[in-house]
């Protein structure tokens, strides 16, 4: 027998918003997850499941019955767990590989989009395999961009205070076909999701990748935040 499909990065993400706003509701009531559980007509363990884990596709009724107990319609619940979705700008500089992991978990990121030409690091749990390994096992998708990569000759500008000169010569390489369909990728994914650009600088100014987060955010209408 086939097993369940595995969920996507958007799916456990509307999950963890859902159980994180009933959670929200239940404790601005006083509650116990017992006492709503009773309410709502539910076994307990249901809830607990629901609020910990976040299961991908809670029954109708299930959650029906929570919005019912919690005096909240079921279109307002559904619509307040959604997510919005837009940019994040991640330099992973000066972070350990579990405190920026957190990080994207606390931001609910659905996608990481490495802009580094070569996604290799000396720190340590920063190159590309291990990498995608530790944000698989938070749930998050890795991708990386290599068209949208700055190459190592355009890079002394952003060290050495030329900034406005580097960022024009990166504009001009993403004309190439490469840069151009990595783009087109971006744009799409921030439409949908929640999507946190990868480099290393911890400010965006002194990194290629505001440049990035600057065209993409245009096309795609959404807003560009910090990672936290």
């Amino acid at each position: 027998m086939a097993g369940r499909p595995a969920a996507s990065p958007q799916e456990r993400a509307r999950a963890r918003a859902l159980a994180q706003q009933i959670r929200s509701l239940r404790t601005a009531r006083g509650w116990t997850r017992e006492r709503l559980a009773k309410e709502a007509g539910l076994h307990t363990r249901t809830l607990v499941r629901l609020e910990s884990e976040g299961p991908i596709q809670p029954g109708f009724f299930t959650v029906g019955a929570l919005a019912q107990a919690l005096e909240v319609s079921l279109d307002d619940l559904l619509r307040t767990a959604q997510l919005e979705p837009g940019l994040w700008s991640a330099g992973y500089e000066g972070r350990s590989i579990d405190s920026f992991v957190a990080a994207l978990v606390d931001a609910q990121i659905d996608t990481v989009a490495d802009v580094r030409l070569t996604p290799i690091s000396r720190k340590p749990g920063f190159s590309k395999t291990r990498l995608r390994d530790a944000l698989a096992a938070a749930g998050i998708e890795y991708t990386h961009l290599r068209g949208l990569g700055n190459p190592k000759e355009n890079r002394a500008p952003f060290w050495e205070g030329r900034v406005a000169e580097g960022r024009a010569t990166f504009r001009g390489l993403l004309r190439a076909d490469a840069a151009a369909e990595n783009l087109a990728d971006l744009t799409e994914r921030a439409r949908s999701s929640r999507v946190a650009v990868l480099c290393f600088e911890q400010d965006e100014q002194c990194c290629h990748r505001k440049v990035v987060l600057d065209v993409v955010g245009r096309a795609a209408g959404v807003s560009v935040l910090p990672l936290a």
